[in-house]
């Protein structure tokens, strides 16, 4: 196994509906929301973690791939979540089998996995996403325009019966409309790396377009656009098919 390139792919994320990645601070500060997106400590801009990122993609690949629905049928696996891990690898076999493989290549493999044999087989984790931070021309536009890169959603629960608001909540987003940059590193170390690039790395960022990132999805959060700086690699992006 040797180090033959690293890819990086650059570009921006576009924020197309309001974003809500959470900080995990869920106390209450007076005047402050239930629920604030994560932030960087010293400058108090919104950013997205490289690990959201990485999480989702993942996610939807196991999707995409057959093995939360291989993982559903053992009682083992049930408890996992579906997740893609060395312990599933052992007990699968044919197609889910090389899928699971491929996306411990690409993603690695959960904390405290210590089979040698397995870590010496598939080798280093592949891809390593960067936390991406707010683009700097977006930054120069938004400050011409006095636009905040906070907005705040108010949300409740209708009661069926009385027709009546109850159980309000605030909720923290980044607008649509915002732009950060991204940075995705890829190593290849062997010829078969080459189709991982495309097949699991490249088709998760197709399929995270199609869904969402971050919280409450489902209500319209969090859809985004990925734009490449390389000409060759969005067009090779726009003709991807992930069906038929």
């Amino acid at each position: 196994m040797k180090l033959k390139e690293i890819k990086a792919i650059k570009g921006k994320i576009i924020i197309k509906t309001g974003l809500h990645i959470g900080s995990g601070n869920m106390e209450m500060q007076i005047g402050g929301t239930d629920n604030p997106v994560i932030k960087h400590p010293f400058t108090q801009e919104p950013y997205i973690p490289g690990s959201s990122l990485k999480g989702k993609i993942r996610s939807l690949l196991e999707y995409y791939y057959g093995i939360v629905q291989e993982a559903a049928k053992s009682e083992d696996f049930k408890n996992s979540g579906g997740l893609a891990t060395p312990k599933m690898l052992k007990n699968a076999d044919g197609e889910i089998k090389n899928h699971i493989k491929n996306i411990l290549k690409v993603f690695g493999a959960g904390a405290g996995e210590t089979d040698e044999n397995l870590i010496i087989e598939i080798g280093p984790t592949r891809v390593s996403f960067s936390d991406c931070r707010l683009n700097e021309d977006f930054k120069k536009q938004a400050e011409q325009n006095h636009w905040s890169y906070i907005e705040v959603k108010s949300e409740n629960r209708i009661n069926r019966i009385t027709g009546t608001a109850k159980d309000p909540r605030f909720i923290e987003r980044v607008p649509a409309g915002t732009v950060f940059d991204f940075e995705v590193y890829f190593k290849v170390l062997d010829d078969e790396d080459e189709k991982l690039f495309e097949d699991y790395l490249l088709k998760g960022l197709k399929l995270l377009e199609l869904d969402s990132l971050g919280g409450s999805g489902s209500r319209g959060y969090g859809k985004i656009e990925f734009q490449f700086d390389d000409e060759a690699l969005k067009n090779k992006f726009n003709s991807l098919k992930l069906w038929g």
